[in-house]
This record gives structure tokens, sequence and C-alpha cells, in this order.
């Protein structure tokens, strides 16, 4: 009996391999086997990126918040700058633009630009690459802002039309009183002036006499101070901003009787020695402080005339 040839699917070699062969020959089919094999050597995604994603989102965060303190310290030394010159009558258009340039410097740096020593010139840069910077508050001006604030004032003063009627000084001093000093100086304003003693150390002819204590008065009293312990450096103050002046030239003898009694005073005179002496002086309000008590202080009556 002859064998009938097989065939079927697995004719041949007996091993199945018949369809995976056509399979190569086939071009969809080979498409579709390199793509499984391309597949299976790429992976899973690379998991360093999304490692690495916290990390840059600290970055990022840091450098925000870096850029909005710049910008707010920017902000608050432009916004003196520009008070401090409308306070001294300058226009604040420079000081605006110099805060751009230095703002535009800043941006270059960051971006790494360097045209220190190049040829060419930012908004930032004077010719030939000197940088212009913009001086801090607190910073000491140079000889030449210094005569160019000299030149405005006497701009200022040839130009009838400047309406200037208080002294620019007046709200800084305002700002270095306190309220006893203010009240020192309404009472002097209203009072005139007050008089005071130094004691000294008797000694023949006055050689060799040491002072014992000085500027000894009834002002602080008087005035209606808070702290009365403070008198001293309060017209120690006073003096300073030049307000008030320490006379050589004596009041009426008469108001000098009520000073010598006060117990600071008669205790300064113990303590003098045998033979202690007194130097009878005053306390005035200046031309200066007038002026400022009649601006600045609800005075409600002038001053007294001088004893």
């Amino acid at each position: 009996m002859t064998d009938v040839p097989d065939h079927g699917p697995h004719a041949g070699d007996g091993t199945g391999d018949t369809d995976e062969t056509d399979a190569i020959h086939d071009p969809l089919a080979s498409d579709w086997l390199r793509g499984e094999d391309e597949d299976a050597a790429s992976g899973p995604p690379d998991p360093t990126l999304a490692e690495a994603l916290p990390g840059l989102a600290r970055i990022g965060l840091r450098a925000g918040l870096r850029t909005l303190a710049w910008m707010a310290g920017e902000t608050r030394s432009t916004g003196e700058a520009v008070a401090a010159a409308v306070a001294e009558g300058q226009s604040p258009v420079p000081v605006v633009r110099d805060a751009g340039l230095e703002a535009w410097e800043a941006v270059a740096r960051g971006l790494g630009r360097d045209d220190a020593g190049g040829d060419e010139t930012g908004p930032g840069d004077a010719p030939g690459g000197a940088r212009r910077t913009r001086p801090r508050p607190g910073d000491p001006p140079t000889d030449e802002e210094l005569r160019a604030r000299g030149a405005a004032l006497l701009d200022r003063a040839a130009d009838v039309r400047d309406r200037a009627d208080t002294h620019p000084a007046f709200a800084h001093i305002l700002d270095d009183l306190t309220p006893d000093e203010a009240r020192i100086l309404r009472f002097l304003y209203v009072e005139g002036p007050q008089p005071s003693v130094d004691v000294r150390t008797g000694r023949p002819f006055g050689v060799g006499s040491e002072l014992v204590a000085a500027g000894l008065s009834m002002v602080g009293t008087q005035a209606g101070v808070r702290h009365l312990d403070r008198t001293a450096s309060y017209l120690t103050n006073l003096h300073r901003l030049g307000l008030v002046w320490f006379s050589r030239e004596p009041v009426a003898p008469a108001r000098y009787q009520v000073v010598e009694v006060q117990p600071e005073v008669v205790e300064a005179l113990r303590g003098a020695g045998r033979a202690p002496k007194t130097v009878r002086r005053s306390i005035v309000l200046t031309a200066f402080g007038a002026d400022f008590c009649r601006t600045c202080l609800p005075v409600d009556q002038g001053p007294a005339s001088p004893a």
C-alpha cells in the first residue's frame, strides 16, 4: 500500500516551523517582529528623570524666591532714594532711571553677560565699558554729586518762582525730638530765656577753680517734662540740633534766687568744698529754634520779652 504524502501544517521536518519561515519572507510580518524586538530592548522609561523632578522643582522655587526678594529690596531702596530726592527738592526721574539701569545690569549678569571690559555698552554701562551704579542710601556722596547739589541750590536761590517757605531740616529735626524736648522748646518759646548756674570750687582769684556742676536750671520742672532726670540730656540734644544756646549772659538777678536753692544746686555747692562759687548763665532759644517752634509746634502765644 502506497503512503499518501502529508501536506498538513506540520509536514516536512515535523517541527511546525513552516509558518514562521513563511512569516520571515512576509514584509508586514517582518516589521511587526522588529517592533516587538525594539520594544523589548527599550524596556520601561528611565526612572532617573522622575527622580530628578523634585530636585529641579526645589531649585526653581529657590530661584523664584530669591528673585522676589531681590525685587522687593530694589523696590524699597528705589522708594527711599525717590523720597530723599523729593525731600531735597530734586527730581526723582534720574533716580528711577538709574534703578532701571541697575535692574538691566542684574538681568545681564544673571544671563552670563559681562561687558565690563568689552567695547559694547548696555543701558547700564557708561561709554568705555565703565559700570554706572546708583548709590545706596547711606553711601557717602561723591564730590561731583555735592557740587551738583550746591549748583542746584544756587539755581533755586536765583529763581524768583521758588516758594520754599520752611527750612528743609525741620522735618528731620522732628524725627530727632522726644515729647519732653518738644515741651521744653514750647516753654522756652513762650517764656523766653531761663536762668541757669554753674557751680565751681572757690580759689583765690579763680586760679585753679574746678567745675563741679554745669547748666543747673529749672527748665525741666517748669516745662513739665515726664522724665525730669533726663533734662540735661534733653538740653544737650536741643543744643546739638541748633535749637537752644547756653549763653554766658545772665538774666535778671532775682530769677536766680529760686534756682540756687534747688536740691541739685545745694548738693553741688556742698561738694565744691569751702567757699564755692556759682556762675550765672542762661538758656535761650536760638533764632533757628524760634523759627522751628513757630512752624512746627502749636504755640498759642508769642514769646515773652527777653529778661
